[in-house]
């Protein structure tokens, strides 16, 4: 059984940075390699939508509202993928998501929280 375990968020100033890390448990570094990654957000009273996804091979790829500030990677020797966030604005106040696309299911992790607030 895969799980998606998220860390790294938190309470953080307007401009300033925050990583967070997805790793995946259950999963064979092939079954992982394979798969895309991706982060979701989920602000309070709106719809949960895409962060950042990084295929297994393909380019990356960011909503617009995130473009220039947030870089998604991927570390599959570690079964891990990364989100850094660079100039948070209030605006990206949600709970983020890891999900975990492969080829027989879709796989989510359990969410953590990211404030920005001065």
């Amino acid at each position: 059984q895969v799980q998606l375990v998220e860390s790294g968020g938190g309470l953080v100033q307007p401009g300033g940075s925050l990583r967070l890390s997805c790793a995946a448990s259950g999963a064979s570094g092939t079954l992982f390699r394979l798969s895309t990654m991706g982060w979701y957000r989920q602000a309070p009273a709106k719809q949960r939508e895409l962060v950042a996804v990084i295929p297994s091979r393909s380019n990356t790829n960011y909503a617009d509202s995130v473009k220039g500030r947030f870089t998604i990677s991927r570390n599959n020797a570690k079964n891990t993928v990364y989100l850094q966030m660079n100039s948070l604005k209030f605006e990206d106040t949600a709970v983020y998501y890891c999900k975990m696309t492969t080829f027989v299911d879709d796989y989510w992790g359990q969410g953590t929280q990211v404030t920005v607030s001065s």
